[in-house]
């Protein structure tokens, strides 16, 4: 497997297994929640899976679920996570698990919805018993409103030993927005909670997967840099041009035509290559190319936090970009001199 996911989210890792050791080793009763967030393919899924993978010490219980997208129903997440364990012995009504678990044999009538609500957290407390455990909400963004609110109440519940992990699409591209947005909005109000949003790769990030994966000396910043501008960055899109042109070479991935799933309209370039940026601005630019956040950019240039802020918002307006990424494509696209010297 092309380890395309795991290139540049050294922190994120560090941060999930920090805050598993909040559960872990220290007794805490009450649950840690991360927030992770991010664009269709960024790689949510691959890091949740990673970091729990290197959790030490081991989690004793991993729960686990996701939305039917193709067929949604209430408790989707609870219902996901019993399809795959014994519940014989759960100390619950029979009625009330047969339709949190969504099985055939349910009874018509449920209970209220507050009643089972509470049911639900309880189901999960008689999973996780003593723990620690690690709880896992993949595609928050396409969970049933049920689901929403136990997530909600599993992330203030006292007395629940457990590393709350949700996975999330940003609220515009979830099944219900306002929904969603409220939810994430108090996941990330807990207290202690920590927010993590994966954005695209960065030139020097796609440099890196290029190396690992056709040899051992760094391809031609050119080759990273058309790459990186093909793919946007997407973990999964460059996974697929690397899946599709196994074996063919670097100029494959520049010249070929993308599979056509990947075919998507090109970056604004409303702006002229012309635009006139001052020396520094350009300076910024070739650090947002970089991949490089404004605090990186201030140590780099030496100058202030703010000072780069205020470069970053003017080369926006300039360039005509709605992103600091569509900005850096801007100037890949148009070879800002500038720019082309950071990404060595």
């Amino acid at each position: 497997m092309i380890p395309v996911s795991m290139v540049g989210r050294v922190g994120e890792l560090a941060e999930l297994d920090r805050a598993w050791s909040t559960v872990a080793g220290s007794g805490r009763s009450s649950p840690a929640v991360t927030v992770i967030t991010g664009a269709a393919g960024v790689g949510k899924s691959l890091l949740v899976a990673a970091a729990v993978e290197g959790l030490d010490p081991r989690p004793a219980v991993i729960l686990t679920g996701a939305a039917r997208v193709h067929d949604p129903a209430p408790y989707d997440w609870l219902a996901a996570v019993l399809s795959v364990r014994d519940v014989g012995a759960l100390d619950l009504p029979p009625d009330a698990l047969a339709w949190l678990a969504q099985q055939p044999t349910a009874p018509r009538e449920r209970y209220a919805p507050g009643t089972l609500l509470r049911l639900a957290v309880r189901t999960v407390r008689l999973l996780v018993g003593v723990g620690p455990a690690v709880l896992v909400v993949e595609d928050l963004h396409d969970l049933d409103p049920a689901s929403l609110n136990l997530v909600v109440e599993l992330a203030t519940a006292p007395q629940l030993p457990a590393l709350l992990v949700v996975a999330s699409r940003p609220p515009a591209d979830a099944v219900a927005p306002d929904l969603t947005r409220r939810a994430l909005a108090r996941l990330c109000g807990v207290r202690g909670a920590v927010r993590q949003h994966l954005g695209p790769l960065g030139v020097a990030e796609v440099a890196e997967i290029l190396t690992q994966v056709y040899g051992d000396s760094p391809p031609p910043g050119r080759v990273c840099a058309a790459v990186w501008q093909r793919t946007g960055g997407n973990p999964y899109a460059l996974t697929e041009l690397l899946a599709v042109h196994a074996g063919r070479g670097l100029a494959a991935l520049v010249r070929e035509p993308l599979p056509e799933h990947l075919r998507t309209p090109s970056p604004r370039t409303a702006t002229p290559p012309d635009a006139e940026l001052t020396g520094r601005e350009v300076d910024v630019l070739g650090c947002l190319v970089a991949g490089m956040s404004n605090k990186q950019a201030a140590r780099a240039l030496g100058i202030s936090v703010r000072t780069v802020t205020v470069h970053v918002s003017n080369l926006l307006r300039k360039t005509g970009s709605a992103s600091r990424t569509e900005a850096a494509l801007w100037a890949v696209q148009h070879r800002l001199p500038g720019a082309g010297q950071l990404r060595g």
